[in-house]
């Protein structure tokens, strides 16, 4: 199989934001010659570990489509440029006697390759609507900046039946670079987990968490279902995860057609208790 893919290919799979001739991405170890095409390899590769991390070098190599040597001379360039760590299969999925399998995910650096512009124009913007206005003030300027999102994605997730609305959503955030993925929550009946695996803002909102908290508020009105944070790659995990209640809990089928985008939820109840969480340290994941 060819490690080097087509010009095509490898636009689609380079990372938004990021230059063609990438320093972060590409690595010191591109050849004269074909440094455009190992560049943008392992441009494709670091997106996957992004999107789709932890992740194992064979898996990775079957859905680039390289050789396993191949795969392994990328993940090395990446590892010495600090894009990329190494962590250690936890002991309930070790399988035989074997050394225990190699994990690899995305570091700071790495995931400061991919799209954080302006923070710092953003970061000292907000501290000064903060320190003139309050702090009121970033949390309705965080509303309306989601409010946007809010509108477009609206109509394509009413438009689905109530089952399918978190996976919609998460196909509408993926669009906008979120990277995101739906699935069910670990527990039977518990609902589903809403995972962004990239956050375009993520070094503001470390700073300013009413960003976070305005985009939950947002997902909560287009599910028509109470959600919770469960992480936030702003406060260091590896990846955005919202728990969205079933639907039952509601008292109806979630339909929350009845909520204009960007108002507030009608109701005073509250969500339900919240679940009880498990975060592991060493894939970044948390689950319930």
């Amino acid at each position: 199989m060819s490690e080097d893919p087509t010009s095509a290919e490898a636009a689609t799979a380079r990372p938004v934001g990021a230059p063609p001739e990438s320093a972060h991405v590409g690595g010191s170890g591109a050849r004269s010659g074909s440094g455009n095409s190992e560049r943008d390899t392992r441009a494709r590769v670091a997106r996957l570990i992004l999107e789709h991390g932890p992740i194992t070098a064979s898996a990775l190599g079957e859905r680039v489509g390289l050789t396993p040597a191949a795969i392994r001379r990328h993940l090395d360039a990446l590892l010495a440029d600090d894009m990329i760590e190494v962590r250690r299969a936890r002991p309930q999925t070790r399988r035989g006697r074997g050394r225990p399998a190699k994990w690899f995910a995305i570091t700071d650096a790495g995931r400061s390759a991919f799209v954080h512009a302006y923070d710092d124009l953003a970061t000292s913007a907000l501290r000064f609507l903060a320190e003139t206005a309050g702090e009121r003030a970033v949390a309705e300027f965080a509303r309306r900046q989601i409010a946007d999102l809010e509108r477009r994605y609206h109509p394509v997730v009413q438009a689905a039946p109530p089952h399918q609305r978190v996976r919609e959503l998460a196909e509408a955030l993926s669009g906008d670079g979120y990277a995101a993925a739906a699935a069910k929550a670990p527990q039977p009946g518990g609902g589903e987990q809403l995972c962004q695996h990239h956050c375009p803002v993520a070094h503001v909102a470390a700073e300013f968490p009413q960003l976070c908290e305005a985009e939950t508020e947002a997902f909560s009105r287009l599910l028509g279902t109470p959600v919770q944070r469960l992480a936030t790659i702003a406060h260091g995990d590896g990846i955005c995860t919202t728990h969205v209640s079933p639907r039952s809990l509601c008292g109806g089928d979630g339909a929350g057609g009845g909520h204009e985008p960007a108002e507030p939820p009608a109701g005073a109840g509250g969500p339900p208790p919240a679940p009880t969480l498990a975060h592991d340290e060493e894939s970044g994941r948390t689950s319930l």
